[in-house]
């Protein structure tokens, strides 16, 4: 568990092999107050000495170095002493390959080069840079198991007891519609996840049954690039389709779409389907794709019962979405807990919101969207 307080001085590693960037990203991250850069290194085989050395508390880490890789220095680390870091990748085919696995070794977020390996405009991402390592130095770092997953956790007393806590009067006051079939489908499940989510959703998407009875949507923050390398992926693991959406696309049951990075989700419902719609209208609160965009529109779907779940990330994304769901044919709202998220943001705000049916521990979610989905109250 990271103890750091907000008061705190959060010391960085900086680790590339490009002299440029490491001094570009150490001038970025000390003109905050609060961060301070303790130390840089060249290449992974530099960086695990560092990290015994400096005890940072965050690490930025390029992908592509020699000596030792990433990859290679990140698992090294999970392994040893578990630290949030950060990956700095490409937003090439094999960057987003190489992030993606960054994700599953333990790798709390990454933030995609504007222009390569060396990018001199690295200044467009300094704003996500610096709010990403105050996120990650709050954050909890998930210890690897020689397979590259996470280290299981007991939550068969947790999950009952915190669920019995989360009392909403949302079911029992929600007006009964009556049911329209709709492409085949009567129910959608809306997933929306950011720092930490790839993860996540492999551990979520992978168990749902093959014949679930509803699509899946989700809003997962992620650049352009990235989002058709995390579907491929989810597709190998899962007993669902798994797609990044395109446009156009009718919601189908048993079928999981996945906005794409750079566009905003929404939908469009005529007679008896549901289509896709993306836009690239501006971001909501620097985000596109944009959780509250698509729960905002997914409210306007007629005789359709929408199951939420909302996961791990930074910020409230979702909760101004969730708001707008009330009565409007909402079957069931999920929030992953606080032991389980690698930045509890997001689920933390919809709580708020009093629309929490259930807060769940990840290996329980894919189970309470099941019984929401065959729930025919």
């Amino acid at each position: 568990m990271n103890n750091l307080r907000l008061t705190d001085m959060i010391k960085v590693l900086v680790v590339d092999d490009s002299a440029f960037m490491r001094k570009l990203i150490q001038e970025f991250l000390r003109e905050e107050k609060n961060i301070t850069v303790v130390g840089t290194a060249r290449n992974g085989e530099d960086a695990l000495i560092k990290v015994k050395l400096l005890q940072p508390d965050v690490i930025t880490m390029d992908v592509q170095m020699p000596v030792l890789n990433g990859l290679e220095a990140l698992k090294k680390i999970m392994e040893d002493r578990p630290l949030p870091v950060i990956m700095l990748s490409s937003s090439t085919k094999d960057g987003a390959e190489d992030t993606l696995s960054a994700m599953d070794y333990g790798a709390v977020d990454f933030i995609s080069k504007p222009s390569g390996t060396i990018s001199l405009d690295l200044h467009k991402v300094k704003s996500e840079l610096i709010e990403k390592v105050y996120a990650a130095a709050g954050s909890v770092p998930r210890k690897q198991d020689s397979a590259g997953t996470e280290n299981s956790i007991e939550h068969t007393s947790f999950y009952p007891t915190i669920e019995n806590e989360i009392k909403t009067n949302n079911k029992a006051n929600m007006e009964p519609e009556a049911e329209l079939p709709v492409a085949g489908c009567q129910k959608v499940v809306l997933i929306g996840t950011s720092t930490g989510g790839p993860r996540a959703l492999q551990k979520v998407v992978s168990h749902l049954p093959k014949d679930l009875g509803a699509p899946v949507v989700i809003v997962q923050h992620m650049p352009a690039g990235f989002t058709r390398s995390l579907a491929s992926r989810l597709n190998t693991i899962s007993p669902l389709h798994v797609k990044e959406a395109e446009q156009g696309d009718t919601l189908q049951n048993d079928t999981v779409y996945l906005a794409p990075g750079g566009y905003h989700l929404t939908f469009d419902q005529s007679y008896s389907t549901i289509k896709i719609v993306l836009t690239q209208e501006h971001p909501r609160a620097g985000h596109r794709p944009s959780v509250d965009v698509m729960l905002e529109t997914a409210a306007e779907l007629k005789k359709v019962k929408k199951i939420v779940v909302i996961m791990t990330g930074m910020g409230t994304d979702g909760s101004k979405g969730l708001v707008q769901l009330t009565h409007k044919g909402l079957a069931g709202v999920i929030a992953e807990s606080q032991e389980t998220c690698i930045v509890h943001g997001m689920p933390k705000a919809a709580v708020a919101t009093g629309l929490v049916n259930a807060v769940c521990p990840l290996p329980m979610i894919a189970k309470k969207i099941v019984e929401y989905v065959n729930d025919e109250g």
